[in-house]
């Protein structure tokens, strides 16, 4: 095969066959490569309020209906049952310690529940994603993107003009030109090995990795087992479920297949403890720390190999060059905490299909590309701060909890101006360019790193940071760290969005709820 594409794109997870088919709606030719063939197992399953948003807004802006349905549960489920998923209410934390049953503490201080939805019908989604990237993968090809798999690549050539991309497929060979070359293959991927981009090591974020796999028999926490003896904002493992402890955490997912995600993420020292290298053995030696997952865990069996991935988070240094790109997913990881994948994906993503409407020859491409490689290294830069703080709050139950608000005020508040105006673009991740939440959550985010710190002290700044974007009633200590959806705190808070009561009112109305 000998071809010449506007596009290629190397690597058909969602990244990679989103951004084809946007491509593709805009009147480019493209090529979307990929080495294996779905359905695949792939980990990254749970999607936020502000993922949904983003993913609403690519499928209104760029002719993509079949994509809509995927932003809501109701609509996913109505629309495409067959595709798996979960339903996902909001975020659960418990804080445990090692050998001991959990208990939530006074005031819950190691429990966290935040709601992202006030229903299911409009609630959030865990993707199985071997189901939906093979689905995204048909719908680049239904709408006539070139979609080659099980092809292997040789290192790329560049030239003033174009890109060859040569390789064989099926024991024939392949010869494409492309104008552009987009990577979404992920952490040591095609464009990163083959060009030798070297790493620029996060400064904050320890040492981490992971271990995981897809189980069936898992059962639910019971609420009696996580301490919850009142009605709580949602069904608690409707939901991200997260176990902290000292050295890591871990992540349970339910899927409507019989499968549940479940995985954990160690620093290296406990890793190292627990030769997390072996797989399900090193799995058992955890969970027998965790009494109060025993019960859950005892039925349940691997259906897929443990994956180990001895580092987890990555930063390269450069993220755009002469003729090609690296996708958010393939420029750096930080952590599966507080699931910023999506999100970062999908803004990286937007940012991409408007330079690509410039023109791909034009200064104007070029300028924004050069952007979209700052912003992407900035947000990473970002969540690394607010993920090592987080994890330097482990062993404290009460900072951690009020600490991880300012990630859930900054995600809300960008969520509900993208819903007052659609069409305006909802700035930087976790509002870091807001004059006077940004340098206030940074401070919050250093201070935590300091153990010496005084608790009042510091719960105090987080009050004072808050209160600058606080437009869902975070800062409210009277609801002991659980979190509902609450509309009324929306529109009393409405000079914060710089809207009217009236039109955050209208707002609520549209909401579905």
């Amino acid at each position: 095969m000998n071809a010449a594409f506007d596009i290629g794109i190397v690597g058909s997870g969602f990244a990679g066959s989103l951004l084809a088919m946007i491509a593709k709606k805009m009147g480019l030719s493209v090529v979307l490569l990929e080495k294996g063939r779905h359905r695949r197992f792939a980990i990254g399953e749970s999607s936020t309020p502000l993922a949904n948003l983003l993913l609403e807004d690519i499928a209104r802006r760029y002719d993509l209906p079949r994509l809509a349905p995927l932003s809501k549960w109701g609509s996913w489920q109505r629309t495409y049952p067959e595709i798996a998923a979960g339903l996902k209410r909001g975020f659960s934390f418990y804080r445990h310690e090692f050998g001991k049953p959990y208990s939530p503490g006074a005031d819950r201080r190691n429990q966290l529940l935040v709601a992202a939805s006030p229903n299911d019908r409009i609630g959030d989604t865990h993707w199985y994603r071997a189901d939906v990237d093979h689905f995204l993968y048909q719908e680049a090809l239904r709408i006539g993107v070139t979609c080659l798999d099980e092809i292997q690549l040789d290192p790329p050539r560049f030239n003033s003009a174009a890109v060859e991309l040569c390789g064989t497929r099926k024991g024939e060979s392949v010869s494409l030109q492309v104008r552009y070359c987009f990577d979404a293959t992920g952490p040591a991927g095609y464009l990163s090995t083959a060009l030798g981009l070297p790493m620029s090591p996060f400064r904050r974020m320890p040492p981490t990795q992971a271990l995981y796999t897809h189980f069936k028999g898992v059962s639910r926490l019971e609420h009696e087992a996580a301490g919850v003896t009142q009605t709580p904002p949602y069904p608690i493992e409707d939901a991200a479920v997260h176990h902290l402890f000292d050295g890591g955490w871990i992540w349970v997912l339910h899927l409507n297949n019989g499968r549940t995600s479940a995985g954990a993420v160690l620093v290296d020292a406990l890793a190292k403890e627990l030769r997390v290298s072996e797989g399900a053995d090193a799995w058992n030696r955890l969970l027998l720390r965790l009494p109060t997952l025993a019960g859950p865990f005892a039925n349940a069996c691997p259906v897929e190999p443990f994956r180990h991935a001895p580092r987890l988070s990555f930063r390269y240094a450069q993220v755009v060059g002469d003729r090609w790109a690296l996708l958010p997913s393939a420029a750096g990881f930080v952590d599966p905490l507080l699931s910023t994948g999506f999100p970062l994906a999908l803004l990286g993503i937007r940012r991409v299909a408007e330079a690509l409407q410039t023109g791909l020859e034009t200064f104007d491409f070029r300028s924004r590309m050069e952007d979209y490689g700052r912003q992407t290294l900035s947000e990473l830069d970002t969540v690394e701060r607010l993920v090592a703080s987080l994890y330097a709050s482990f062993k404290n139950g009460h900072r951690f909890a009020r600490l991880s608000l300012l990630y859930f005020a900054a995600v809300s508040h960008a969520e509900t101006r993208l819903r007052l105006h659609p069409d305006t673009y909802p700035g930087d991740f976790l509002m870091q360019d807001h004059p006077l939440f940004g340098p206030a959550s940074r401070a919050c985010f250093d201070a935590a790193m300091d153990p010496s710190a005084r608790d009042s002290e510091f719960l105090a700044q987080i009050a004072d940071a808050l209160a600058h974007i606080d437009i869902c009633g975070w800062g409210d200590l009277r609801k002991r760290n659980w979190h509902s959806v609450t509309t009324g705190d929306l529109v009393a808070s409405a000079r914060l969005l710089g809207a009217s009561q009236e039109g955050a009112q209208e707002m609520v109305s549209r909401m579905e709820i």
